[in-house]
C-alpha cells in the first residue's frame, strides 16, 4: 500500500510563502494523478491543484497566480509551493494520489498551514 507523507506547513504572515511537500513510499506517478486539497476548519475539504500522470496541472481559482504544484520524479515528491499567501489560505492541506484507471484514491494525513494577518 502506497503511503503518502506532507511536510512543510506551519505558521507564516500574510503575504508570505510556504512550500508543502508530499513524498511517496515509492514511485507512483505515472499511474497515480496527483493533487493538493484543503479544508478548512468546519467546511469542505476542496481542491487546491492537481498534476496528472501526464504532467498537466490545473487550479482552484483561489490558487491560480499564486500557488504552484510541481513533482520531482526521482524522489517520489509533489510540491506545493504557496507565494503571497493570505488568512484564508488557513486550513489542513492534504496530499491525494488518484490512480489513473481503477480511480483508487489515497490520502496522507495532512499538515497545517496557518496564515496570520
Amino acid at each position: 500500500q502506497v503511503q503518502l507523507v506532507e511536510s512543510g506547513g506551519g505558521l507564516v504572515q500574510a503575504g508570505g510563502s510556504l512550500r508543502l511537500s508530499c513524498v511517496a513510499s515509492k514511485s507512483i506517478f505515472s499511474m497515480y494523478n496527483m493533487g493538493w486539497y484543503r479544508q478548512a476548519p468546519g467546511k469542505q475539504r476542496d481542491l487546491v491543484a492537481a498534476i496528472t500522470s501526464g504532467g498537466t496541472t490545473n487550479y482552484a481559482d483561489s490558487a491560480k497566480g499564486r500557488f504552484t504544484i510541481s513533482r520531482d520524479n526521482a524522489k517520489n515528491t509533489v510540491y506545493l509551493q504557496m507565494n503571497s499567501l493570505k488568512p484564508e489560505d488557513t486550513a489542513v492541506y492534504y496530499c491525494n494520489a488518484n490512480h489513473r484507471i481503477s480511480g483508487i484514491s489515497i490520502w496522507g494525513k495532512g499538515t497545517l498551514v496557518t496564515v496570520s494577518s
